[in-house]
């Protein structure tokens, strides 16, 4: 059984009238990424702060590897590292001299510096850029220069927050693999998104946050068995009778049918055969269409029905 790098128990923190965090509690194991889901103004920035002691909080406490995290715990904030959504690094300084210098707050032994300044290059691949200034760099390069900084002297608890908001397709791929291989090297991960598909691919366990307090936990198996749609059957057609949709409306699992002149969408509960049924009632009424696929539910369909809102609001 894996051992809690993390314990937040019963966390509230209050602005004036606003309770941003009320009673929250949550657990990091190691080694798993968990990853943070919620809307803007749900919490997850307010936990984060509270966990690296950059914000004081009205009640409740926090524990890292053990002990109690305080502003002033520095053997456990070098075993931290923290990529936060806004780049922070040295204009003036190169790729290769921003890493050497973060990683120099921990590490003091010149080799051990040079050798792990090199692995973080290497791991965000920005080997043909390590003399080059941060001006010089392309946004999604950028990002990667902002992770390298913070991972650099070898962490085994990483929190990122956020960090592919606005990069290119390529640095973001370069991101998430880079991410998956520091957890394969044995730390565990927090991780922040609004995107959906990101959670998915990377997070082991998944905590849905909003108003401050956690509203669903699990892995996204768990989390997608929460809601009654199972399936989200797309059908391209050009025309459909109303008497039809009645009956579609009608079949056995279905949860909704919407027909808006070029697209039939069916949702349905929990059941198997979903799609095959729809398609024997198709052909038995000579329906033509021209494209069907179905779905499974996403995060973001979790979400919806359990918040009423989109993750990305």
């Amino acid at each position: 059984m894996h051992k809690n790098i993390i314990e937040i128990k019963n966390l509230t923190k209050k602005y004036k009238k606003l309770t941003a965090l009320d009673n929250l509690t949550l657990e990091a194991k190691e080694g798993e990424i968990l990853g943070l889901l919620g809307p803007n103004g749900s919490g997850k920035s307010t936990t984060i702060n509270c966990l690296l002691s950059l914000l004081k909080f009205d009640s409740g406490s926090i524990q890292i590897f053990g002990k109690e995290m305080t502003p002033d715990a520095y053997d456990l904030k070098a075993k931290i590292g923290v990529v936060f959504q806004d780049v922070a690094v040295f204009e003036e300084l190169t790729v290769y001299e921003n890493i050497e210098y973060f990683c120099g707050l921990y590490i003091q032994d010149k080799k051990t510096r040079k050798q792990y300044v090199e692995d973080a290059i290497e791991l965000v691949e920005l080997t043909d850029f390590r003399k080059f200034h941060p001006k010089q760099l392309s946004g999604g390069l950028l990002r990667r220069l902002n992770i390298a900084c913070g991972i650099a002297h070898k962490p085994k608890l990483i929190v990122l927050d956020e960090p592919t908001v606005a990069v290119d397709p390529q640095s973001r791929n370069h991101i998430l693999e880079g991410i998956l291989k520091l957890n394969e090297e044995g730390a565990t991960i927090i991780y922040t998104t609004h995107y959906m598909e990101e959670a998915e691919i990377l997070c082991n366990r998944i905590v849905i946050i909003d108003k401050g307090h956690i509203i669903a936990s699990g892995t996204k198996e768990e989390l997608k068995s929460l809601i009654s749609t199972s399936e989200k059957v797309t059908v391209e057609m050009q025309e459909l009778a109303e008497t039809h949709l009645q009956e579609i409306l009608s079949l056995e699992n279905v949860e909704d049918a919407i027909y808006d002149g070029k697209v039939l969408y069916v949702t349905y509960q929990k059941g198997k055969q979903n799609i095959s049924t729809l398609i024997d009632y198709m052909k038995d009424h000579a329906i033509t269409y021209d494209r069907i696929f179905s779905e499974r539910p996403t995060l973001n369909d979790v979400f919806l029905e359990l918040t009423g809102k989109e993750l990305r609001d």
